[in-house]
């Protein structure tokens, strides 16, 4: 497996310090998010949604993108995606983010999912998806991207049997799902051995993050917040052998929202537990295979 970061966790890095920031760690490749940047947010102290300065805008200049380009190339990097917030049936946004897909060398890029609050039915809401996603094919095609259907709570897809029901309809060289079992604490939770299987070979990317109850008590009960990756309800020593287990060689991406670490301390920490989890499933994966095989 290979290890990446989304760029909205790091939003105290620019574009340019994030490069080195992500060697040094030991990453394998950077996802960047893709997102227009408010001129009010700019004058604002770094945050994840509001003024991230690791943001790559729509509209960005081919030569600013080939710069990047040899940046990550220099510094032994690729760039394993592009992650923009787009909106179902925006087909003309998908297409510019398509266009810094492949200026950057970025083999994925997320598309866009309906939100579901008890509004609007689901059968409605599953039915513009399906078309949406069947006139971004095409594009993702020409292009050479593939697009990911992120599991995520309040949208039409929060599990894994939620997203293949999207994605299983096309070909999995075009469309994949992003697999994100920290989202999953929220709403969608399913066994993750079961979801992975089940996706097959729709299962095209992974994002790394945890979830805990608060200390602070909802009036309706307890509340869910942002944790660090080694505390909370995913217990990623199994999601990782779970992974092992599927056969599973892609990009596990941070997005560590916590905010207890520094940028630089939350990087070279993931790739720390990512290797010590890595290495811990193939040595009980191996175990296994040893055990079955004396009987």
């Amino acid at each position: 497996m290979k290890w990446s970061v989304f760029t909205v966790a790091v939003p105290d890095l620019s574009v340019e310090q994030v490069i080195p920031a992500a060697a040094e760690a030991g990453l394998h490749g950077i996802e960047w998010r893709c997102a227009p940047r408010p001129a009010e947010a700019t004058s604002q102290p770094p945050s994840f949604w509001g003024n991230n300065l690791c943001t790559i805008e729509p509209g960005t200049a081919p030569e600013v993108l080939e710069g990047l380009s040899g940046q990550m190339r220099e510094h032994g990097l690729d760039s394993a995606a592009v992650m923009p917030y787009l909106k179902v049936g925006d087909v003309e946004a998908a297409e510019e983010v398509m266009r810094i897909a492949q200026a950057l060398g970025a083999p994925m890029m997320r598309i866009g999912v309906h939100g579901y609050n008890r509004s609007r039915p689901y059968r409605e809401l599953y039915d513009e998806q399906m078309e949406y996603v069947a006139k971004l094919v095409p594009l993702l095609k020409h292009y050479g991207i593939r697009g990911l259907i992120e599991t995520h709570h309040m949208t039409i897809a929060p599990s894994a049997s939620a997203a293949y029901r999207i994605a299983s309809s096309f070909d999995p060289e075009h469309i994949g799902v992003l697999f994100d079992p920290g989202n999953m604490v929220f709403e969608g939770y399913e066994n993750h051995r079961m979801g992975l299987e089940m996706l097959g070979p729709y299962l095209a990317h992974v994002h790394v993050k945890n979830a805990d109850v608060a200390a602070v008590r909802e009036n309706n009960g307890p509340k869910l917040e942002w944790s660090p990756l080694e505390r909370g309800f995913v217990r990623w020593q199994q999601v990782m052998e779970d992974l092992t287990a599927v056969g599973y060689d892609g990009y596990c991406g941070v997005e560590d929202f916590s905010g207890v670490h520094s940028s630089g301390d939350m990087l070279r920490g993931f790739v720390s537990l990512m290797k010590e989890l890595a290495d811990g499933a193939a040595a009980r994966q191996e175990a296994g295979s040893s055990r079955g095989s004396s009987r």
